[in-house]
């Protein structure tokens, strides 16, 4: 497809060509020297930066204090769980020299951080008095990966990970959905991604947990994303790594434990959810740039429109709105693309005549409004309705898009024809043989059993045994 240099392929022509020249062309990410890495960009790291400080701040509210352990594991405490190790050893990266010798015991490159956080769990508690223990870190892990998708899926990537232990399983599990219900609020609030909370089959759950759930997005081409998950353990890792503790009626007893993250994935969930064939849809909240204003500067008045331009840019400042002025030596086209290119969600342009007129021209990224005229004074009062109604009107754009796209099914052919273009929601009978089977021939995995939804009883959409669950479960092609 012949096109110019700045813009991307359509969406509708190669979904997975736009994507990679999207984050690039709107300067999120690089690709790093070694296969698989990613170089994060100032503006993609300020996108992270923004859902990390609302996030790591809504953790700390619940009580979780952060901490930080070894980047290097002994490759011993991985193989003490052994579901854990067994499903971890394909992604593994590990040292076997160092200080110009080999090493007695391999170093792990942490993959996640179960088995170093359970060694100092069990130190740390002795007692009911000790618990809970509430840890959040955040770090970078590292996952070998054979295909590698910026930010979907790199070699090392970045996130948080809770990590805690309770007395009891009751105690454990409420946290486990805690830690999702926090996911849950910053997906839609902040990235106004409008996930589905739901239940992973076995087949699907973490390595070494009981039970993990997660919430589940829709891109716009109809496939699934992961966006956060959370885990309870049982006493798998307390039994392997010795977390126990006294009881209050003396009797010694193994801690619950739980795990949960959120990672970098999720701006690339971002990107998925908002994007057009014009490059990034960014939702205000996680926007580096709320607002940018473009003075179009021509001849004598130049001065006067970039004065003008700066002096509103700080009544924005005053009103909590991050702007930029871009009055870089460039033509207003060329501005006007760029800024389409990355997403910003509110573009002003102002003119000498606009200045004459006390008003400016405002261009929403997206939706019904287009360019309008607006008047200088009020704008800056205007504006934080403005960006909240954006952030409404994608979030709402992208249910109903999800909502379009998702097909209740009971025959097999039904079942092919939904996860081809989006997802199904179909009876199963949680066979991991029989999950095994549908992926083979669609591609599609269940990515969960909602944690709200009717009632219902019947037969697998694949192989008529008694469905499971009690529900529909939600099968997708995925990322």
């Amino acid at each position: 497809m012949a096109r110019d240099e700045r813009g991307v392929t359509a969406q509708s022509e190669d979904f997975s060509n736009w994507y990679n020249e999207v984050v690039v062309k709107a300067a999120l990410v690089d690709r790093g020297p070694a296969k698989g890495t990613m170089v994060i960009r100032p503006y993609g790291y300020r996108i992270w930066e923004l859902l990390q400080a609302e996030l790591d701040r809504r953790i700390k509210q619940t009580g979780h204090e952060n901490a930080y352990f070894p980047l290097l594991i002994p490759q011993s405490y991985l193989e003490r769980e052994a579901d854990h190790v067994e499903g971890f050893s394909p992604e593994l990266a590990v040292v076997t020299h160092a200080g110009g010798k080999e090493l007695e015991e391999p170093l792990v490159v942490r993959p996640t951080s179960e088995t170093i956080i359970g060694e100092m769990m069990a130190k740390w508690i002795s007692s009911h008095r000790d618990l809970p223990l509430l840890l959040n870190q955040w770090a970078n892990v590292v996952r070998w990966e054979m295909r590698p998708r910026m930010f979907l899926r790199t070699t090392e990537f970045l996130w948080q990970e809770g990590h805690t232990a309770h007395a009891d399983e009751a105690e454990a599990r409420a946290e486990m959905e805690l830690a999702l219900g926090i996911y849950e609020t910053v997906a839609r609030e902040l990235a106004a991604m409008p996930v589905v909370p739901g239940e992973k089959t076995p087949g699907e759950r973490f390595a070494g947990a009981v039970e993990t759930i997660t919430i589940e997005s829709m891109m716009r081409d109809g496939k699934a994303l992961q966006a956060g998950t959370s885990h309870y353990m049982g006493t798998n890792f307390a039994r392997a790594f010795g977390i126990r503790y006294a009881a209050s009626d003396g009797r010694d007893a193994f801690c619950h434990t739980t795990s949960w993250g959120m990672s970098t994935r999720m701006l690339g969930g971002v990107v998925m959810t908002h994007g057009d064939d014009r490059g990034l849809v960014l939702p205000p909240r996680l926007a580096p740039h709320q607002v940018v204003i473009v003075p179009i500067m021509r001849g004598d008045a130049a001065a006067a429109v970039v004065a003008a331009a700066d002096e509103l840019a700080g009544k924005l400042r005053s009103a909590g709105v991050r702007v930029y002025v871009d009055d870089q030596d460039q033509t207003p086209g060329w501005k006007f693309n760029e800024w389409e290119m990355r997403g910003v969600p509110v573009r002003v342009e102002l003119g000498p005549r606009d200045l004459a007129a006390g008003t400016a021209v405002m261009v929403r990224r997206l939706g019904e409004e287009g360019k309008r005229s607006v008047d200088l004074a009020t704008l800056p009062d205007l504006m934080p309705g403005i960006l909240d109604d954006f952030q409404a009107y994608l979030l709402a754009r992208a249910t109903a898009f999800r909502e379009e796209n998702t097909s209740a099914v009971d025959d097999w052919a039904a079942f092919e024809a939904a996860v081809a273009t989006g997802w199904a929601l179909a009876l199963h009978c949680g066979k991991p043989q029989c999950e095994i089977d549908i992926k083979a021939l669609t591609a599609a995995t269940p990515r969960c059993v909602p944690l709200t939804g009717d009632a219902e009883s019947g037969q697998c959409v694949r192989c008529d045994a008694p469905a499971s669950y009690g529900k529909r479960v939600i099968f997708s092609r995925a990322y």
